[in-house]
């Protein structure tokens, strides 16, 4: 009796993926014999580019008939899409955080939508939002028609007349299930103007360290996390103490809170707004001045010693807490500060010395008088004294003044009228410190990250519409930056690899164009896992054209 057995074999392309980032390629074949599968290697295909790979295994799918792929190739078009990874990153972390339903599904509020994204993907104006959305995936991930920079601009004008419902809705985001904070972090800072014509601009005290320039007074209001609340513009001339009124208005009003504290520094909350805030329920938690804690010292509610132990404490007949202690490392960044400043005093009176021995005509006083400004200018002449004899300036230390002004150093006094049953002085010194999160908050969106400055815009509306727009940018900064904690990058970095992700178009004969996603390279899927992002494997195509107005080949041949 004779058994007949038959082979029959298939052909494929057989991949595997070692310690996460070497991937093989085999060219295999099945079979059976002897009713067992069996497999053959015929041929490694890890040297192949991706595109030979895709177009083996088109031709082993088509091998009983090769002659249809020319007719596929006729009928099927391939294009480089739009950069997609970067936008559709942003968008996905937007609505996770609830941005994109606190602006809402009209037209104003995707392009609010976009102008956040845009932020955070690459900063610039209007214009170079408009241009970014021309190379990105704008159109097809938001469902957005074609828009232009006075689209943008007039969206601005939008975003500030419905500032306080967007802050409401993202606010009942946050805290659902009436879960509301109880503290809040509050602080403003300053940023100044290239031009003069911006409606808020004016001079005040400038933080930027630009001298001769209007500014813009900005105040942040954040919950105990640094997590941004509410975004307020204010005229570059408003004192610190001035703009902490709306804020409790805010929270009073618009969140409905009733006994919360607010933390603020020394030049925040002062005397009329600790009344102001006592007046609607509130607590504060701030810190004094020094010449504060020198009257504090001097009527003897507070003894020196008090300042030597870890973390001391005093309560007053009027229930108000003073938490205070030397912090021995600022201690030690002031005397070497002043160490330094001697030292500069030191030189330039040897500049006036030798200057004096050369020129006979050099007049003392002339050099004394330059001498004592610069003493002025560092803030030294309290213990210093500065003579000239016979053509020499001679320098002498007050060692008693030096004392008294050594006495403070590192010093520091937190006030609140919060009561020990209700929290503890370590968490007292604890919630001042995280005014730091508040000043990280400004640093981003001021600076590199997301460059709220230089301001492109002139009037009250549409700055203020800007300055949403960064709090919301920064909003998405910050949780990505959270989610990246393990990545040897920045958060700009991170985003500028997804950037180069780009969709490929494809287009069939006779049936609408579709976007494909194509497979990630492995440090951009690193990314999207981290962040809890999914790409979809297709993107319809709207086919929406992005253009601006000003076109900058006609500005450039004009200039």
């Amino acid at each position: 009796m004779m058994i007949l057995f038959i082979l029959v074999a298939t052909m494929y392309i057989d991949k595997s993926i070692t310690n996460g980032k070497y991937v093989r390629y085999l060219l295999r074949e099945n079979y059976r014999d002897n009713g067992k599968v069996k497999h053959k290697t015929i041929a490694n295909l890890s040297r192949c580019s991706t595109e030979e790979i895709q177009a083996i295994k088109l031709a082993l799918k088509h091998k009983d008939d090769l002659s249809r792929l020319c007719s596929i190739r006729e009928s099927i078009s391939l294009k480089q899409g739009l950069s997609f990874g970067g936008v559709w990153l942003v968008y996905q972390v937007a609505k996770q955080l609830g941005i994109v339903n606190s602006l809402g599904s009209s037209r104003e509020g995707k392009l609010a939508l976009w102008q956040v994204i845009a932020r955070v993907i690459d900063q610039g104006s209007r214009l170079s939002a408009v241009r970014l959305a021309s190379s990105h995936a704008c159109c097809d991930i938001l469902d957005l028609n074609s828009f232009n920079e006075d689209d943008l601009y007039a969206n601005l004008d939008w975003l500030e007349v419905n500032q306080a419902k967007i802050e409401k809705r993202l606010y009942k985001t946050m805290y659902p299930n009436n879960n509301k904070p109880d503290i809040f972090l509050y602080d403003v800072t300053s940023s100044y103007l290239e031009g003069r014509y911006n409606e808020f601009g004016a001079f005040g005290y400038n933080r930027d360290g630009k001298k001769g320039k209007r500014q813009i007074v900005i105040g942040l209001l954040c919950d105990q996390d640094g997590v941004a609340l509410s975004i307020e513009v204010f005229d570059g001339n408003t004192p610190d103490a001035k703009t902490l009124s709306s804020q409790i208005r805010k929270v009073l009003e618009r969140y409905g809170q009733k006994e919360v504290t607010f933390v603020g520094d020394r030049g925040m909350i002062k005397s009329r707004q600790i009344e102001q805030l006592g007046k609607k329920g509130f607590h504060y938690i701030t810190a004094i001045t020094k010449s504060q804690i020198e009257k504090l010292v001097n009527n003897e509610i507070i003894q020196m010693s008090l300042f030597d132990e870890e973390l001391a404490e005093i309560e007053t007949e009027q229930s108000i807490r003073y938490v205070l202690r030397r912090n021995r490392f600022r201690a030690e960044e002031i005397r070497q500060v002043r160490s330094e400043k001697l030292e500069k005093l030191e030189k330039q009176i040897d500049k006036q010395d030798k200057y004096l021995r050369e020129h006979r005509l050099a007049k003392e006083r002339t050099a004394l008088r330059k001498v004592k400004e610069l003493s002025k200018r560092l803030k030294i002449e309290d213990w210093t004294e500065i003579k000239a004899e016979a053509r020499i300036i001679h320098l002498s230390i007050e060692e008693d003044k030096l004392k008294e002004e050594e006495k403070f150093d590192g010093c520091f006094v937190i006030k609140t009228d919060l009561q020990r049953a209700v929290i503890s002085k370590d968490v007292i010194l604890s919630r001042y410190k995280d005014l730091s999160k508040v000043e990280w908050a400004f640093r981003t969106s001021k600076t590199v990250e997301l460059q709220m400055r230089p301001i492109h815009v002139r009037l009250r509306k549409r700055t203020r519409g800007h300055a949403l727009v960064v709090m919301l940018a920064y909003k998405i900064v910050k949780e990505l930056s959270n989610r990246w904690q393990t990545v040897e990058s920045t958060v700009e970095e991170g985003i500028k690899a997804l950037t180069t992700l780009c969709t490929i178009k494809v287009q069939i004969q006779g049936k609408p164009a579709f976007n494909r996603i194509p497979e990630q390279m492995q440090p951009v899927k690193k990314l999207l896992k981290l962040a809890g992002i999914r790409l979809p494997e297709v993107l319809p195509s709207k086919g929406s054209k992005v253009a601006t107005r000003k076109k900058l080949v006609k500005h450039r041949l004009t200039h």
